[in-house]
């Protein structure tokens, strides 16, 4: 096959793989293959079963799935109809599915099970343009069709035929999904990726990577992220078997399997770090002490960028048992979603673990820029790949260009126009600087959206708002970019305190003394458990602090039209943020 066009050609390229694939699922201890010869009689069945339907070009169909084989089965099936598919995250409830479905005039959607499932009943009345619900596992009720009912029966050989016949329909320009980004309390803004972008961002991005055949590639980062979606498109293209696990177990499942590569957000690299300090602050004198002269000689090995005889003692006594947690094949992997902590990336490179850091978004399928195997700068999220032009405006902004970059937000003609100049260049609302070497690096954020360790966006705005509708509660502001959680900063309505005070029979002579009181502790702790209800998980406020001192404008904490001026307040409170948040060890501190 000559250079590939569309996704489909990254699909038939893993089906003609010369060491058979399959796509793993092993969730729950499991290990359920499904050869590549029957992915592709499911993908065929299933596109003929939802082409019966009357699902076709140009319709969206939304897929509500935890990371599974059948992700990509459905996900295949739609593209080889010219259909897009819509993720949508499990995480989500069902009020913040809907307005993806409204959105995006959603004609079906595929669930994974009964949860799933009853997030659709309860909402699928206000959606008139959903006409098909369809269920993956258990008994689909009145009303819902089984995944294996809408799966005709179909030989290897009828099965490629067909989708070679699909695959001469389809074009590189052809829209192939709607993700949507900053949808969950804010407005959804559907980006519009063409299969164009993705096989673009795919080669290119893994030109700069070394991918020979027969390897495993673990999946478990959830595929409605862009990042993980593109990475597993890489492994399709590279006929790459493909494990799937959820995210809290992958670690036993990483063990068990013993993947080759795999990609995820900093805080999974932040936790096997705090996992190993953990586990060695427990250990007697000597295995500390050996432990300390190996994190030593590895620090040193990056630093001089070479390995002496020392390191490969070190390599035998701890650093390979160490990486025996990852399943000990580990030739590279990915960190991407947010900054990864620059110790922890020089951790991971002392021991032997190839950590390499990319940059880019949704609206850019996603990769920027990213480390190269044979050339890694720590601190940087590696120069822009191949074909992607990069270039910093005058107020620092990150702008790219190129065939990775969205086609713009679905029926937002005005937001596209906001961030996508006439000249092709997207605004990414990052603040970089690009170095002698031609390496990027983000230093900042020009917009408020939060994204957390783990790669969640989380818009602060309306959280705070829901805060602030407590008649205790004067100001919020929330905290997280960069962190495992989020956390706010409280400024109590005074008149509100002292009224619920007086009905509690408490003195309210010392305002700052009653901030410290259980009980009113207690009372905020009920406003942000009420506020957290309406909330995703990865949204919901882990911990909070009362602040006793308003914010004023001759403060300089509010602006003249009273907006909180969110990076002051961050400084200006750094010390107490800093305890909301555990403190960690660091090897810095074993030298």
């Amino acid at each position: 096959m000559s250079e590939p066009r569309t996704l489909l050609d990254l699909f038939a390229l893993w089906r003609e793989a010369s060491q058979t694939p399959s796509l793993v699922d092993a969730r729950a201890g499991g290990d359920r293959r499904v050869p590549a010869p029957e992915v592709v009689r499911s993908v065929a069945g299933l596109a003929r079963g939802l082409s019966a339907l009357g699902i076709g070009r140009g319709d969206r169909v939304a897929l509500l799935c935890g990371d599974r084989p059948e992700w990509h089965i459905v996900d295949f099936a739609l593209l080889h109809l010219g259909a897009l598919d819509v993720p949508v995250y499990p995480t989500l409830l069902a009020g913040q599915v809907r307005p993806i479905l409204e959105d995006s005039g959603a004609r079906a959607i595929v669930v994974e099970n009964g949860e799933q499932l009853a997030k659709v009943e309860e909402i699928r009345g206000g959606c008139p343009e959903l006409r098909d619900v369809i269920l993956i596992d258990g008994n689909p009720p009145n009303g819902v069709l089984a995944l294996a009912s809408c799966t005709e029966a179909m030989s290897e050989t009828d099965a490629v035929g067909f989708l070679e016949a699909c695959r001469r329909g389809v074009g590189p320009e052809d829209l192939a999904t709607l993700l949507y980004t900053s949808g969950t309390t804010a407005e959804p803004k559907g980006v519009m990726l063409t299969h164009d972008n993705f096989v673009f961002d795919v080669v290119s991005a893994s030109s700069v990577m070394p991918w020979p055949g027969g390897e495993i590639g673990f999946a478990f980062l959830p595929l409605s992220h862009v990042l993980e979606r593109m990475i597993d498109y890489t492994y399709f293209m590279k006929g790459i078997t493909i494990a799937y696990s959820g995210i809290l177990e992958a670690g036993e499942a990483m063990r068990r399997i013993r993947p080759h590569t795999f990609t995820a957000v900093p805080r999974f690299y932040e936790k096997v770090y705090d996992r190993i300090f953990h586990e060695i602050s427990k250990g007697g004198g000597l295995k500390r002490s050996i432990f300390r002269s190996a994190v030593r000689t590895g620090l040193l090995s990056v630093k001089h960028g070479r390995r002496g005889p020392s390191w490969y003692l070190f390599d035998l006594l701890v650093y390979s048992k160490i990486r025996a947690a990852l399943g000990g094949k580990v030739r590279f992997c990915i960190s991407g979603g947010a900054p990864l902590p620059l110790f922890v990336g020089t951790f991971f490179h002392a021991i032997g673990v190839r950590v390499l850091e990319g940059y880019g978004l949704t609206e850019t399928s996603p990769v920027i820029a990213v480390n190269w195997f044979d050339r890694v700068k720590l601190g940087t999220v590696g120069p822009p790949i191949p074909g992607v032009e990069v270039r910093i405006a005058p107020d620092g902004e990150v702008l790219t260009r190129g065939r990775h970059v969205m086609r713009g937000y679905w029926n937002k003609p005005e937001r596209t126009a906001a961030v996508l100049g006439s000249d092709g260049w997207f605004a990414t609302g990052d603040i970089g600087e690009l170095d002698a070497d031609g390496f990027l690096r983000i230093t900042d954020r020009k917009k408020d959206v939060l994204v957390t360790a783990g790669g969640k966006n989380v818009a602060p705005q309306p959280i705070e708002d829901k805060l602030r509708a407590s008649p205790l509660v004067e100001n919020a502001v929330l905290f997280g970019d960069r962190k495992p959680y989020i956390v706010a900063l409280i400024v109590p309505s005074f008149e509100g305190l002292q009224d619920w005070a007086t009905k509690h029979n408490l003195p309210i002579s010392d305002l700052k003394a009653l901030l410290d009181r259980p009980e009113v502790i207690d009372a905020y702790q009920d406003v942000v458990t009420e506020v957290n209800r309406d909330l995703a998980r990865f949204e919901t406020i882990k911990k909070f602090r009362l602040v006793p001192d308003p914010f004023t404008i001759s403060g300089g904490v509010l602006t003249p039209t009273l907006k909180v001026k969110r990076r002051v307040v961050e400084m200006r409170y750094s010390a107490v943020l800093a305890t909301m948040y555990a403190e960690e060890a660091s090897f810095e501190s074993w030298g």
